[in-house]
């Protein structure tokens, strides 16, 4: 019998990546992507992509999507209560394991390990401590796809945002940012790859910036 596996889903490069390795065991079924909106820009939080992209994504992917709704400025209980409530309702189904793509935040990973706890499930790490160059480099060697969606323009300059992840852009990323954004510098979305049945036909019609601090890349 195969453990089931809820995969937190952002979108981007890191949980892509790690679904890609997942699906290589099987002894591993991915039950679902679950992904987190704000009610009211109908996002995923941080990397600014839409609600209707992400489905789009997931159609592609061929995985269903679960999706949290919360206000952009709920609070931390109210958001623990909702994630609770599903976690609790994949528990029922049989699924034991919830995948993420962090790679070395430790405090992150303590958090969600003493979540699930709680409840009597387990996190998965499949990215977890590898060196964030390789993985970068691994993510388009295996040529997947990515659009930088949101910068952090105190890390980094906002002109990287709206790139593709490629071998280019990591070669000009200064000294000092992470490759894979680990510490928030960037976000991206993928629109292709190996674990895609097609490539999403998507472009950057805009960058735009909120809070004077944030880059994001208006996709469609």
């Amino acid at each position: 019998m195969r453990d089931k596996v809820l995969f937190s889903w952002s979108g981007g490069k890191d949980c892509s990546l790690g679904l890609y390795s997942l699906r290589q065991n099987r002894l591993m079924e991915i039950t679902s992507l679950l992904t987190v909106v704000t009610a009211e820009q109908g996002r995923v939080s941080m990397h600014g992509v839409s609600q209707e992209l992400v489905e789009r994504q997931a159609e592609a992917i061929e995985c269903p999507l679960e999706t949290i709704v919360v206000s952009r400025k709920t609070s931390s209980t109210e958001y623990e209560e909702k994630l609770q409530e599903c976690l609790e309702r994949h528990k029922s189904k049989g699924v034991t394991l919830v995948a993420f793509g962090d790679i070395f935040l430790e405090d992150l990973k303590k958090y969600r390990e003493s979540s699930l706890a709680r409840i009597g499930m387990k996190g998965l790490f499949p990215l977890w401590q590898q060196k964030s160059l390789i993985l970068a480099r691994r993510f388009i060697e295996l040529k997947f796809t990515a659009i930088v969606t949101c910068v952090d323009g105190q890390k980094l300059d906002g002109k990287f945002c709206g790139r593709t992840f490629d071998a280019s852009f990591l070669a000009d990323l200064p000294e000092g940012v992470d490759p894979c954004g680990e510490n928030g510098e960037f976000h991206t979305f993928v629109v292709g790859g190996p674990i895609f049945k097609k490539p999403l036909p998507v472009s950057v019609t805009d960058v735009v910036v909120r809070d004077e601090q944030f880059y994001y890349a208006d996709l469609r």
